[in-house]
């Protein structure tokens, strides 16, 4: 396993980390895939055999139980783990519990550091923007957290290139801790973030972690322009990221020319191009089986040649968009050099 530092905090995690979205899912939360107490932990302990030192969670993630399970994964192995979670999903019926107010962070902080069974928390992270929240109060609460030693370090996510500079700014005018990571979806099948996102986070030295780096698993080779899957399939269910089909099965054809010269899988590939990418800090994984881990972790020590990377960026690559094009000759070379290196 290799390690990459997260942002410029100095603290180094895992290239390969493990999501948990689907730990003691219950309800809707269900579709990705329901993992007990038992079954959550054998791939919690997997993963740390393997060296995985990076587990990410949320509270929202089944009303708070995904939470619950990976304290109790980690119990007696905390010190092995860096623990992320996330704050802003609506957790009860009343009008202040959901947002990014001081009175709903910091009510969610000790409801999470309850549930995973801990007295810090590594990367505490918003998990989407509040429109309703002023960006000062919810930066004064995030930075009181730290001060308070309730959180180490504090994250983004799913926020635009601009905001995540933004806040930055406000920060660093205040005097505050700021974000020292987003965390975002990346994949071959969905690169939008290469617009202004990632150029964001290599300015400001932020750390990017990738979650669904398969898109939702329809980058694992089960999916052709002939086989859809059946109705259990959790495309068929819940077709979620989004995928534009036609590029995407151009895609899949790439990656099993490439797997089958390799010896390798389809989602091995599909990973280790995430990794390849110069502002990838750590890619979430997620899986049901300890075979699916064992197999998505493998990715970690597979390294593309030029060839292939190049492949693989020109059938999957943005169209240009203003205001790019009118320099796209001149620039474009050096652009793609520069996402990819």
């Amino acid at each position: 396993m290799k390690y990459n530092l997260l942002g410029n905090t100095g603290v180094l995690v895992s290239e390969i980390g493990l999501g948990t979205m689907n730990f003691g899912a219950e309800g809707s939360w269900g579709v990705f895939g329901a993992l007990g107490d038992d079954e959550a932990a054998k791939l919690v302990d997997q993963a740390l055999d393997a060296g995985v030192n990076f587990f990410d969670t949320s509270n929202i993630y089944s009303q708070g139980r995904s939470e619950e399970v990976l304290g109790k994964a980690l119990k007696g192995k905390r010190h092995q783990a860096l623990i992320a979670t996330k704050v802003r999903g609506r957790m009860g019926p009343g009008p202040n519990e959901i947002g990014l107010s001081r009175l709903h962070i910091l009510r969610q902080v000790d409801e999470s550091l309850k549930r995973l069974g801990t007295d810090y928390i590594d990367l505490y992270q918003i998990h989407n923007p509040d429109q309703l929240t002023d960006w000062e109060e919810t930066l004064r609460a995030l930075d009181d957290l730290v001060r308070s030693g309730k959180v180490r370090y504090i994250g983004s996510s799913n926020m635009t290139g601009w905001e995540i500079v933004k806040t930055r700014a406000i920060s660093r005018q205040l005097g505050l801790h700021a974000f020292k990571s987003s965390q975002s979806y990346y994949s071959l099948a969905g690169r939008e973030l290469e617009r202004e996102i990632i150029p964001a986070l290599l300015d400001q030295n932020m750390g990017l972690i990738v979650w669904s780096p398969l898109a939702g698993g329809f980058l694992t080779g089960k999916y052709s322009r002939d086989s859809r899957g059946s109705e259990d399939d959790r495309h068929a269910k819940f077709a979620f990221p989004p995928v534009d089909l036609e590029k995407t099965y151009g895609i899949l054809d790439v990656l099993r020319e490439i797997a089958a010269e390799r010896e390798t899988t389809v989602s091995r590939v599909a990973i280790a191009w995430l990794l390849h990418q110069r502002a990838v800090t750590t890619v979430l994984v997620g899986a049901k089986r300890p075979e699916q881990l064992e197999d998505n972790l493998a990715a970690s020590g597979l390294v593309l040649s030029a060839d292939e990377l190049t492949r693989l960026d020109e059938v999957s690559r943005l169209p240009v968009e203003y205001p790019a094009w009118p320099f796209m000759e001149e620039d474009d070379s050096i652009i793609r050099k520069h996402v990819r290196s």
